[in-house]
């Protein structure tokens, strides 16, 4: 029986799990945007949120225990920075995970995690020709 038991072990060693959680995060924080599969984006939208929360209390332990999961100093810089800013008001829920479809070659469902509230990158739209 697994009562109690949170977390999925993604079919990896717990050392495997932790380092490939730990970079999934800091790429996330870096580009507020990462695909892939959809366990993946559970686990990593829990973890995701956590820094979050630490960012908005914003002390110097908070920084610390960020520190000691996120890889890059400068995304905790960040995270410090402009998405505990972005959030102050929002009490949790600072992540959406987007279904894509599937993956070709082994057909794992994909997902796109991203954070609410953050602005779309959109091409620049072109000018219409002049009509004559």
């Amino acid at each position: 029986m697994r009562h109690g038991k949170s977390g999925s072990k993604l079919g990896r060693t717990s050392s495997h799990r932790k380092a490939m959680l730990r970079n999934m995060v800091t790429s996330f924080l870096k580009y507020e945007k990462i695909k892939t599969t959809d366990v993946k984006a559970k686990e990593l939208k829990k973890v995701a949120e956590k820094m979050i929360t630490l960012g908005k209390r914003g002390d110097l332990h908070a920084r610390r225990q960020a520190l000691a999961f996120v890889r890059d100093p400068d995304v905790v810089g960040k995270l410090f920075s402009d998405l505990s800013v972005r959030y102050r008001d929002r009490a949790g829920g600072y992540t959406r995970i987007v279904k894509m479809g599937y993956r070709t070659g082994d057909n794992a469902p994909l997902s796109v995690v991203e954070f609410i509230g953050s602005v779309p990158k959109d091409k620049p739209k072109k000018k219409a020709a002049p009509a004559k």
